[in-house]
């Protein structure tokens, strides 16, 4: 667990970074939750996982749409990030969309 989420937090805060500079965007919050959504949403996913083993593709898939869901409201809801709702749901896909493509092929 301690592995993926790692391996999430650097994917995730590269895409971040990525976006914030090329959309001159101030860096530390929006990195900041990120981080901490992150922290909160893996938690939720290794829960789910662990419930619901028998049905892991289904489960997996249908907590990284929560994930999505929820990590665009978190970056959303916090004013310090100036960004708009259909700019926190493409931030939030593009960062997920990494994470879990690059996951996928990671034998971890």
């Amino acid at each position: 667990m301690i592995d993926t989420l790692v391996i999430t937090l650097i994917l995730e805060s590269a895409v971040v970074i990525a976006y914030s500079l090329l959309a001159k965007k101030s860096i530390k919050p929006i990195l900041a939750t990120s981080i901490c959504g992150n922290l909160i949403t893996q938690s939720m996913l290794w829960i789910a996982l662990n419930l619901f083993f028998q049905n892991y593709l289904v489960t997996l898939f249908i907590s990284e749409i929560l994930i999505w869901i929820v990590e665009s409201l978190f970056l959303y809801f916090i004013p310090a990030n100036d960004l708009s709702f259909k700019e926190t749901i493409l931030l939030s896909l593009g960062m997920n969309l990494t994470s879990f493509t690059l996951g996928w092929f990671l034998p971890v």
